[in-house]
């Protein structure tokens, strides 16, 4: 399997060289050159394999020969060793908990599988890497948790300063050691541009390895369609049609359950689900695709106003809205959409939603308006107590904090704080 430029077809690399780069040499994103869909029988009996068996039959049909297959084995199920239960809320809607792993979000699925996959090739070829990451909220810290320690791996986690909940940077910036925490006076998009210009230094990157923890990287893409096959093999009616709603903001995680249905597996509709930053839901409504600075929210993590995986969806898809319509609706919610679905799921159910997973909720009960035989899932993506103060005042009531969570409200932050400078970030970069 080797894997091409989003912006250049005939550059290809086979895995290592793509998870070591990040983004190619043209600073298009990696793709595998096929999907090769899998058997029927593989759905058809879905239902009776276990997690890690799922995982490796993905796993493989998206990596091939890159490494051997008990090596394959033990990472994916080093990665996923935590459940993602599908539960249900209400009559046809059910919630993917994505939020049981280190860190309690969906990131650690990802981070946790690149992190042993680039120390299973940094080890074969005896590397010392650096790896660039921004975050909206939970990426950085399911990176540090998965990349914490991990010999010959400097890890630089940059977010924007003010725009993460107190928990969220606790994660990201109270590990040391190999973790290196860099809060910028900007956006999220502002830091996604300095991660991009730093793989995309030359002179920097001619004397360090340097790689991306982001979703731009493919090995955080490749496991995160793993748990759309779960959701799957869950579902005791799978002879319905199945919608499946994902709250986006980098769009990193709808990227890989669609990589999910062109290997096969039969969900019918995608929805994407933002806040206000609604670039996405705009070009699948006018054709009109127009990045813009993200805006704040209280469903942080989804705070991107130039998602960097719209070039992935593009290059597979099209360049059209048309090309989207038959799979992918999309549509924006406002905060206060937000803050009533948390109140009212909450007061009719017992169902606690994050502010992510009710802007989840809110896109697929739209979608299922027309689609009464249709079952629908949300993608609740992190713990509500990652947000306990938005909860507290929605609701009156604040999630019981897991002790693991608690554990780092009591550590003590370590970060530099930088302004919105490339040559800042660089001398960092050097002397650490």
């Amino acid at each position: 399997m080797t894997y091409y430029s989003t912006r250049n077809p005939d550059h290809r690399s086979d895995l290592s060289q793509a998870v070591f780069r990040g983004l190619a040499p043209d600073g298009g994103l990696y793709l595998p050159e096929r999907f090769q869909k899998l058997p029927d029988t593989f759905f058809e009996n879905i239902g009776k394999l276990s997690f890690p068996e799922i995982n490796f039959t993905v796993a493989k049909a998206l990596t091939g020969d890159a490494l051997p297959d008990e090596k394959l084995r033990e990472i994916t199920e080093e990665a996923l060793n935590f459940p993602t239960p599908v539960v249900e809320i209400e009559p046809n809607i059910f919630s993917l908990e994505l939020f049981h792993g280190p860190t309690l979000a969906f990131k650690d699925v990802g981070a946790r599988f690149m992190a042993l996959l680039l120390g299973y090739f940094a080890e074969r070829q005896k590397e010392k890497i650096k790896v660039i990451v921004a975050t909206s909220g939970d990426t950085g810290g399911a990176v540090a948790a998965g990349f914490f320690d991990v010999p010959g791996v400097e890890v630089f986690i940059l977010y924007p300063k003010g725009r993460v909940s107190f928990l969220q940077e606790k994660q990201l910036t109270t590990w040391g050691k190999n973790i290196t925490a860099i809060e910028v006076e900007g956006s999220f998009d502002d830091c996604q541009d300095l991660a991009k210009k730093v793989l995309g230094d030359q002179e920097l990157n001619s004397r360090y390895k340097i790689t991306s923890a982001n979703s731009i990287n493919i090995a955080r893409l490749i496991p995160q369609s793993f748990y759309y096959y779960h959701l799957y093999a869950q579902l005791v009616d799978r002879k319905r049609p199945i919608a499946v709603c994902v709250p986006s903001g980098n769009f990193g995680n709808l990227t890989a359950g669609l990589m999910g249905k062109m290997l096969g597996l039969p969900i019918d509709l995608f929805v994407a689900a933002t806040n206000a930053n609604d670039v996405v839901p705009k070009f699948l409504e006018t054709d009109e695709y127009t990045p813009r600075s993200s805006v704040q929210t209280i469903s942080n993590a989804m705070d991107v106003g130039s998602p960097s995986n719209f070039e992935r969806l593009k290059n597979l898809f099209g360049e059209k809205a048309a090309d989207f319509a038959p799979f992918l609706e999309g549509k924006s919610w406002s905060d206060e959409e937000t803050k009533k679905t948390m109140g009212e799921v909450y007061e009719r159910t017992g169902y606690m939603l994050d502010p992510h997973g009710a802007v989840g909720y809110l896109g697929i009960k739209n979608a299922l308006k027309n689609r009464p035989e249709t079952l629908g899932v949300l993608l609740e993506t992190a713990h509500p107590a990652k947000f306990g103060e938005v909860t507290k005042s929605v609701l009156g009531v604040k999630p019981e904090m897991p002790e693991r969570l608690r554990a780092f409200a009591e550590r003590k932050k370590m970060a530099h704080t930088i302004s919105n400078d490339y040559k800042m970030l660089k001398v960092l970069l050097e002397n650490k």
